[in-house]
């Protein structure tokens, strides 16, 4: 059950780091720099926000495994 938890905590901050944040922060960096080629803009714009949703989608997955810890109890086993 602890798996389940953290993986639907991880598909929610996904998903809130996709619709919310992951545009704004990836236009940001790619604004300050400077490019001679605008297949790199395209490129590294893409990169950032690819690995900020990947930054979200772990984020969630800690945030729900240390959640489901407090939550799950641990399996009796019996003797």
């Amino acid at each position: 059950m602890r798996y389940v938890i953290a993986m639907v905590f991880a598909v929610i901050g996904a998903a809130l780091m996709m619709t919310f944040i992951s545009s704004d922060l990836a236009s940001g960096v790619v604004a300050s720099r400077r490019f001679d080629n605008p297949d790199d803009v395209a490129d590294m714009h893409t990169a950032l926000f690819m690995a900020f949703n990947a930054a979200g989608l772990v984020g969630g997955w800690i945030l729900g495994w240390l959640f489901s810890g407090l939550v799950v109890r641990p399996a009796q086993v019996p003797e």
